[in-house]
């Protein structure tokens, strides 16, 4: 089978009449790409860009972007209210992740022992989700809106990170504690927060010279909830149909 890396530059090229059948992009920018007279049956897109505002994508000649997130909104309630503006909008739209994560924890509980560490077609494990989450909580409300310094809790994994080669994964019972305490940091952070202070300036936590507000900041945050939630359950879901 054929691998192309990072250091593989197809930008431009010209596919005509090639097999792509079965194969498969992995964080890959195609960005711009145009398909013609294609088979494309079966093809499954997840694209967390696509949700948000200014996403495009067009199937035959219909832009299928806001049919897609409509019906994600459908599917997940209070996930519509992620780009809340106004402190009490936001306060609503963290509580509706709360809700919808508690259910699916939930749901991991009584599925047989060992559900959570299953991982499918390697992606991130149930439990390894919930460390991400941890991490994501750190980066833009520890480090981008507290400004502290050394915010990260050992356990989160940071982005497309795994746990370092013969090290052992730490208990899902501590996972849950961490990911408990970082839920709880949201939530105390907006209980108090105001207008003024969902304007205030703060930099970007990857690109430190790129300024953000916030509102930004909060923003991304619960938007990494509701992504992430819906790749743990599309994998729950190919975990039960097996």
């Amino acid at each position: 089978m054929t691998k192309f890396g990072p250091s593989d530059d197809l930008q431009g090229a010209e596919f005509m009449e090639v097999n792509l059948r079965g194969a498969r992009f992995v964080e890959s920018d195609l960005s711009g790409v145009v398909m013609r007279g294609i088979d494309i049956q079966g093809t499954e897109i997840d694209s967390p860009w696509l949700n948000e505002p200014g996403g495009s994508l067009k199937v035959n000649g219909i832009d299928v972007a806001a049919y897609v997130d409509a019906e994600l909104n459908r599917r997940y309630p209070g996930r519509a209210e992620r780009f809340a503006e106004d402190p009490d909008g936001l306060r609503a739209a963290w509580a509706a992740t709360e809700r919808t994560w508690a259910t699916t924890v939930e749901r991991a509980a009584k599925m047989p022992v060992g559900t959570v560490d299953v991982v499918v077609d390697g992606e991130w494990s149930f439990a390894q989700t919930q460390r991400h989450l941890v991490h994501a909580t750190d980066v833009w409300l520890g480090r981008g809106i507290l400004e502290l310094d050394d915010p990260y809790h050992p356990l989160g994994l940071k982005y497309g990170g795994t746990d370092a080669p013969g090290t052992t994964a730490p208990p899902y019972a501590d996972v849950l504690e961490a990911r408990a305490g970082r839920v709880a940091m949201v939530r105390d952070f907006l209980a108090t927060i105001t207008p003024a202070e969902l304007d205030a300036p703060r930099k970007n936590p990857h690109n430190p010279e790129h300024p953000e507000s916030v509102r930004h900041c909060l923003h991304v945050i619960i938007g990494e909830e509701w992504e992430h939630h819906r790749f743990a359950t599309r994998d729950l879901d190919t975990i039960e149909s097996r």
